[in-house]
């Protein structure tokens, strides 16, 4: 019988156990910028939704260790059925996907027959085999202008991404009515008042936010839009408006710049997405020993799935 490993020696160290492991296993360490810094540091590759997706499409590694969150794991494993993908946490889920039922987006879409479906990234399996086309934060507004402008669209689950790429591209597409519970609770007021006393500072935002916030940055974009953003800008100081993760990130590759995390209605953490925090470093050392908690998809799912993934990585601009 198999023993699981369920607790971790406080004397262990993990960064050299997990690069041991992974050589043992041939793995490799997919985290996304939104995990917390030990993870991104002893990952073998960080980045935003397309990027690991790109990462998990051409991977070699026998094992995949997805350091993000469960939609993001199913990703991978759409993308590699004969490989062991392994998650952390199972119950680092996403918000997003929560809100759109399979079943529920499936009536929405019957009613509208001639309607083609493009499905943020950040869903179910299920939802992803019911859409036409992925696309991800990166490049959503590319994959519609790909579209005759005629094409009516179903876009989902992100109400606030759809509003930008409608504003993008000009398009009156019907949005389903999700929204992430980070980007959404980001305060208009708190960043006015922030920007007053930061005015040399300038505000970069993901197109998840509200649209009364994104009215106010510099620079909208994705996690990896708003890492190059800075990286290229000559200006040193930046309130970064998502989710507090990228900041180590930005740090890392500007030390002599200032980031400001942007402040949430309340006095709480609301700009750490409580799911991806759900990863530790010691989860993902576990996972590896363990080869467990391991993603299992049907088969018929995955390949029903697999086709608007496919059509998204062939429509997305390297």
């Amino acid at each position: 019988m198999l023993l699981i490993q369920s607790s971790v020696s406080a004397q262990l160290d993990l960064f050299a156990e997990i690069a041991d492991l992974k050589r043992r296993m041939n793995a490799v360490i997919l985290a996304h910028y939104y995990q917390e810094p030990d993870i991104q540091d002893i990952a073998d590759f960080v980045g935003d939704s397309l990027a690991l997706a790109r990462q998990a499409a051409e991977t070699r590694a026998e094992v995949i260790v997805f350091a993000g969150v469960h939609f993001m794991a199913e990703t991978a494993k759409i993308l590699n059925p004969t490989r062991q993908v392994l998650l952390p946490d199972l119950a680092a889920g996403c918000s997003l996907a929560d809100q759109c039922p399979a079943d529920r987006f499936r009536e929405f879409c019957a009613q509208r027959p001639d309607h083609l479906v493009i499905s943020y990234i950040n869903c179910t399996a299920e939802v992803k085999a019911l859409s036409d086309i992925i696309c991800t934060s990166s490049n959503a507004v590319a994959i519609v202008n790909q579209l005759p402008l005629d094409q009516p669209i179903i876009f989902g689950p992100d109400r606030n991404l759809g509003r930008y790429v409608n504003r993008m591209t000009g398009r009156e597409m019907v949005l389903w009515p999700g929204a992430c519970l980070v980007h959404e609770i980001f305060s208009e007021k708190k960043l006015l008042q922030l920007k007053n006393r930061h005015p040399a500072a300038l505000v970069i935002a993901h197109p998840e936010c509200e649209e009364a916030v994104l009215r106010h940055a510099d620079h909208i974009g994705s996690t990896s839009s708003l890492l190059r953003f800075v990286q290229q800008s000559p200006i040193q100081e930046f309130i970064v408006v998502t989710e507090s993760g990228i900041l180590h990130q930005m740090q890392k590759s500007c030390p002599d710049k200032h980031f400001i995390p942007a402040p949430p209605n309340g006095n709480c953490a609301c700009n750490e997405c409580p799911f991806m925090r759900l990863n530790t470093l010691e989860k993902v050392y576990l996972a590896m020993v363990n080869r467990s908690p391991e993603i299992v998809m049907d088969e018929t799912l995955r390949e029903r799935a697999l086709l608007p993934m496919t059509r998204m990585l062939a429509m997305s601009p390297v």
